[in-house]
């Protein structure tokens, strides 16, 4: 069962920040093969979804609000740890954080910068193409924005 916590940095144990940045490590720059700087100074002002498996990180996102990432409120860092895939976890992760932003920031469209071969996942919440492809840390992303 997984326990679903949003919270400010700040709120997080020390134990809890390791495992939330391990896990992150883990998808990011271990199973991506991509350098980059995931401590991008943004965590500070995000709010963070995590989904716990007991003590272990199994799901997270963050949002940003508007502004910060981009002019609309957004959601980023999107992940579920391989032991916990294939088995819906990363739709409801994606629908709570939807759903957060929509009462944190209502009516307000939401824009996420997505790797490309995730285009049909962020289509199948609302989120339609806005730019054109580009490299990001050397993978295909684009812009989509859920009006």
């Amino acid at each position: 069962m997984i326990e679903w916590q949003w919270c400010a940095l700040e709120e997080l144990s020390t134990r809890q920040l390791y495992e939330l940045l391990a896990v992150r490590s883990e998808v990011f720059v271990v199973e991506q093969a991509c350098l980059y700087r995931d401590m991008d100074g943004l965590d500070v002002a995000a709010m963070h979804l995590i989904g716990w498996s007991g003590t272990v990180v199994a799901a997270y996102t963050r949002i940003l609000a508007p502004g910060t990432a981009f002019a609309e409120p957004s959601i980023g860092r999107v992940l579920t740890a391989k032991a916990f895939r294939a088995g819906g976890l990363g739709r409801e992760l994606f629908a709570r954080s939807i759903a957060r932003v929509e009462g944190l920031y209502p009516g307000q469209p939401i824009r996420i910068g997505a790797q490309s071969y995730l285009e049909r996942f962020y289509a199948s919440f609302g989120f339609a193409k806005d730019s054109e492809e580009y490299i990001e840390d050397g993978i295909p992303h684009i812009e989509m924005v859920r009006r």
